[in-house]
């Protein structure tokens, strides 16, 4: 099987929703790319530009003030973005992520600034964060970003974890993103490295509408990695592993295009071999359903 052969074959479309169970947050490389895209004040990639983020926590404030609605709960609170500028603003924030790199960060600044925010380390899935809260957020699509019976199972559980009365704030993809999606594949060299891998490295990308409001952003990483030479002096491939990441079992969702700094690479030359090392899908609902 030739290496267009296997990158194909990989690149096939996965069932919805599929998770592998890899530890695909805590990767040592792409959570620390991660957290730099959160803590960009400009790119929209982990999360939303800061300018936007202040007025939509303006706007929290405004539709359920600190003073009616003090205790709060962030589900999904990545490195502490909001958490930090809702405890600002009057809340008694408790933020809940499954990142321990995002968190660690939220825990550290929390510290600086002397805010006295409360920071779990769990998978919002699998929520028992205390309360009751007097509400509730889950910000940036992380909702239309999970299967519907995961939609099912954290509606339960922030549902428990709120006073009766209480206000669960989230956003989702509205049809129009849906429609505007556009399929498509493309590839990417990085001979200095990127977001998903530090070494050179080569970047496929798909991207496919199931037909039901639901779309798929799927990533390949070809790596070119070589075994001692034998004794003929011929080096050989690794051969391959393959990784799926579905988009949003945790934190910040790959939030649609993390490698901000994108660019066509030129085509690589004939005859170059190279090892596939692992595979990221990111899947995202249209709507809810």
């Amino acid at each position: 099987m030739t290496l267009y052969d296997r990158l194909t074959s990989l690149m096939n479309p996965p069932e919805r929703y599929v998770f592998t169970g890899e530890p695909f947050w805590d990767d040592e490389h792409i959570s620390s790319q991660m957290l730099a895209a959160h803590l960009d004040p400009e790119f929209e990639g982990a999360s939303r530009a800061h300018a936007f983020i202040d007025r939509s926590v303006e706007w929290i404030a405004s539709v359920a003030p600190p003073a009616a609605y003090p205790r709060l709960l962030d589900a999904g609170c990545g490195p502490g973005l909001y958490a930090e500028r809702l405890a600002r603003a009057g809340y008694a924030v408790t933020g809940v992520d499954f990142s321990r790199r995002s968190i660690d960060h939220a825990r550290r600044s929390a510290e600086r600034q002397g805010l006295a925010v409360d920071y779990r380390l769990q998978n919002y899935l699998e929520l028992d964060a205390g309360g009751p809260f007097d509400a509730a957020i889950m910000i940036y699509c992380d909702y239309g970003a999970l299967s519907t019976e995961d939609r099912r199972t954290v509606l339960r559980k922030l549902r428990a974890h709120l006073k009766p009365g209480g206000l669960l704030v989230l956003d989702v993809f509205s049809p129009r993103a849906f429609d505007v999606f556009e399929e498509g594949r493309t590839w990417e060299d990085h001979p200095h490295g990127g977001f998903w891998r530090p070494g050179p490295h080569l970047e496929v990308q798909r991207r496919l509408k199931y037909g039901d409001d639901v779309t798929l952003e799927q990533i390949a990483i070809v790596e070119h990695v070589l075994r001692a030479r034998g004794p003929r002096g011929r080096a050989g491939s690794r051969g391959f592993r393959r990784r799926v990441a579905a988009r949003r079992r945790g934190r910040r969702s790959l939030r649609r295009r993390l490698c901000h700094h994108r660019r066509r690479g030129p085509r690589p030359p004939s005859g170059v071999t190279g090892t596939i090392r692992n595979v990221s899908c990111r899947d995202g609902a249209g709507r809810p359903s």
